[in-house]
């Protein structure tokens, strides 16, 4: 069963927007680890317009779980934030400043050399990397070459297509997770999965060691409230 790691991104959205510390994050965090959540996700950005930078250190003095630190390497103070932190996993994102939501996967032919170097750099310091790969064969191929320890598949192409066509939109996540199992790269998934097409996916791809999820995750408990909603999620794992 793969674990299901619970971005918390949107929560400290809704508290930036108010100011002050409601909804308290680190709280959030506690009680989804307590409710299930087996990772706690977050995504810093340069302007911390969400997760700040010293909420990765609040996190950390806590977190019971696999805390998962996601951003791009490129940003120095992300990397600095990291190694001060060193989380379970940093996850490789290829996010352009200021944009709005990942967007795409690393091209790992082009930008070899330097995630060599990246990448080999957090595993010194013992913190399992991931990075973020389209569902391509050849781009996994070549993230084995980086010495990454896992690659996490970008979804939304697959979230787009399910509704239309569901065996058609998981086709190519399925060839790469074939790629990856012959190099023995561990899997991760994210983005856009959600209550009706996370089940699928996860029966889809065997060797699935962990989906992150936030923001369908988040909005689904304003409906069902966050204990039963990240209950509901893990039983779409199992």
């Amino acid at each position: 069963m793969p674990n299901l790691s619970i971005n918390i991104n949107k929560i400290a959205t809704l508290r930036n927007s108010r100011g002050g510390n409601n909804p308290d994050l680190v709280k959030v965090a506690l009680d989804a680890e307590q409710f299930g959540a087996e990772g706690i996700t977050v995504h810093p950005r340069p302007d911390e317009r969400h997760i700040r930078y010293q909420d990765v250190f609040d996190l950390k003095k806590v977190i019971q779980t696999e805390f998962n630190i996601e951003g791009n390497p490129k940003e120095q103070k992300f990397v600095e934030l990291v190694m001060a932190n060193t989380p379970a996993q940093v996850t490789l994102v290829p996010d352009a400043e200021g944009q709005l939501t990942s967007n795409h996967g690393w091209d790992t032919i082009k930008h070899q050399s330097y995630l060599k170097d990246i990448i080999a750099e957090f595993k010194a310091a013992g913190i399992r990397v991931s990075i973020f790969v389209d569902p391509s064969e050849k781009m996994v191929e070549a993230a084995k070459t980086t010495g990454t320890d896992r690659v996490e598949l970008y979804t939304e192409a697959y979230a787009s297509g399910y509704h239309e066509d569901k065996a058609h939109a998981i086709k190519p996540y399925i060839a790469a997770a074939k790629m990856a199992d012959q190099l023995n790269l561990g899997i991760n998934a994210g983005h856009d999965l959600d209550l009706h097409n996370l089940q699928y996916f996860s029966q889809n791809i065997p060797s699935l060691l962990e989906v992150s999820i936030g923001h369908a995750l988040i909005s689904d408990s304003l409906y069902f409230g966050l204990e039963n909603t990240i209950q509901m999620y893990l039983r779409q794992l199992k």
